[in-house]
């Protein structure tokens, strides 16, 4: 959309996050993991945060293209994963990206900070893992 692009009409990079942001979420959903809001009332679990992201930019998009991110998982650890998102156009590669994400719930010792934990088999289990 135009108010996803800077001045000169490319995309403008911090929105590759958000989209990225978006498809981790979205492949939860796809997999059959319940809506955190969910998961957290019946688990404690409340997401996903970012622990860190790498990308590489290839190719430029602008107003009007049609966008499609892949998504996968390439690792599994004890309480982390490793997210890879590919931005495409067509058959063309615009964007690749790597998250780090932990499985959290509110610390019980102190409710304001959370904590990691180590992923459920069955979370796992649906995505794949």
């Amino acid at each position: 959309m135009f108010g996803d692009c800077d001045p000169a009409g490319i995309v403008f990079f911090p929105n590759f996050s958000k989209w990225m942001d978006a498809s981790s979420l979205n492949f939860f959903v796809q997999c059959g993991v319940p809506p955190w809001r969910e998961l957290s009332k019946t688990t404690g679990i409340i997401g996903t945060p970012l622990l860190e992201i790498h990308t590489k930019f290839m190719k430029p998009a602008t107003y009007g293209e049609r966008l499609q991110v892949h998504t996968s998982v390439t690792e599994w650890r004890e309480k982390v994963l490793i997210h890879r998102h590919v931005v495409m156009r067509g058959d063309t590669v615009l964007c690749e990206g790597t998250e780090t994400r932990a499985f959290c719930m509110r610390d019980p010792a102190n409710p304001d900070r959370i904590k990691a934990i180590p992923i459920p088999a069955d979370i796992r289990a649906l995505c794949g893992g």
